[in-house]
C-alpha cells in the first residue's frame, strides 16, 4: 500500500464474510482495532463505503465510528463526525408491494433502509429469478431509482449515488485530499469505487472471484484482514 494511501473499504464480503441474513453477520475479533490502527499510521484517512447504513455499520465496529458512506454512497459522513444532508425518497408504496412478495414466498427476506430495501434469497436460492423480475418491475416505474444486484440479493436504491462518488466526495475533503486512493471491494456495486480509485492514479483490489476492473485481486475476506495487517 502506497505510503500516502486514501484507503476505502467496503464491509460486507471485504470485512466481514456474509451470513444468511444481514443482522447475522460476525465481525471478526480484533477488525475494528486493526482499522483503528491503519486509521492512525493513515493519519485519518480511512473511510467504510457499504450498502449498509451508517448505524449499522457503527454497531458492527462499536466502540469505533469511522469516515464512511452508507447506503451505497448516498449517506456521507465526514472525518469530523458530521453527515452530509441527503434526499431520501419515499419508496413506501413499492415497499409494501415487496413485503406482500416475500410473505408469499418463505426464505425470501425484506431489509429495509431509510429511501431503499433489498430483497435477500439466500434462503431460498430457487426464487432468484423471481426476486429480480420483481425488482426490475419496480425500478422500471422510478426514474429515480435503480436496482442494484448483488450476492443473493436485489436492492432498490436511488439512482444517483454510488461508491465511486462517494470517494471522490471524501478526496476532496481532509484527510484525504492529495493522497493515492486505494479501493478495496467484493462486488458489483463496488465497481465504481474501484474505478474511481484506479481512474485517479490509485488502486482497485477485487475480492474474490468473477469479473471486475480491478487490476488486483485478494482471495476472500482472510485475506483481506492479512493484507490489512501487512500494511501496518
Amino acid at each position: 500500500m502506497p505510503d500516502n494511501a486514501a484507503l476505502f473499504l467496503d464491509f460486507d464480503g471485504t470485512l466481514a464474510e456474509f451470513a444468511n441474513r444481514p443482522d447475522a453477520v460476525v465481525v471478526a475479533p480484533g477488525l475494528a482495532d486493526l482499522l483503528a490502527s491503519l486509521q492512525a499510521k493513515l493519519d485519518g484517512a480511512l473511510a467504510i463505503l457499504s450498502g449498509r447504513t451508517l448505524d449499522e455499520l457503527d454497531n458492527f465496529l462499536a466502540p469505533l465510528s469511522f469516515p464512511a458512506a452508507g447506503n451505497h454512497g448516498r449517506d456521507l459522513r465526514w472525518s469530523d463526525g458530521s453527515v452530509e444532508p441527503a434526499d431520501i425518497p419515499d419508496i413506501s408504496l413499492e415497499l409494501e408491494r415487496a413485503e406482500d412478495f416475500a410473505a408469499s414466498r418463505p426464505g425470501v427476506l425484506v431489509e429495509k433502509k431509510a429511501g431503499a430495501f433489498a430483497l435477500h434469497y439466500r434462503e431460498a436460492p430457487h426464487h432468484e429469478d423471481a426476486v429480480r423480475d420483481f425488482m426490475q418491475s419496480l425500478a422500471d416505474i422510478r426514474d429515480d431509482m435503480a436496482l442494484m444486484p448483488n450476492k443473493m440479493l436485489f436492492e432498490l436504491k436511488d439512482a444517483h449515488s454510488n461508491k465511486g462518488a462517494a470517494l471522490h466526495a471524501h478526496m476532496e475533503r481532509q484527510p484525504f485530499v492529495v493522497r493515492t486512493p486505494v479501493f478495496i471491494g467484493d462486488d458489483a456495486n463496488d465497481e465504481p469505487g474501484i474505478e474511481a480509485a484506479q481512474n485517479a492514479g490509485g488502486i482497485g483490489i477485487k475480492v474474490g472471484p468473477g469479473d471486475s476492473a480491478a487490476r488486483h485481486r485478494l482471495d476472500d475476506v482472510s485475506a483481506v484482514h492479512l493484507w490489512l495487517r501487512s500494511a501496518l
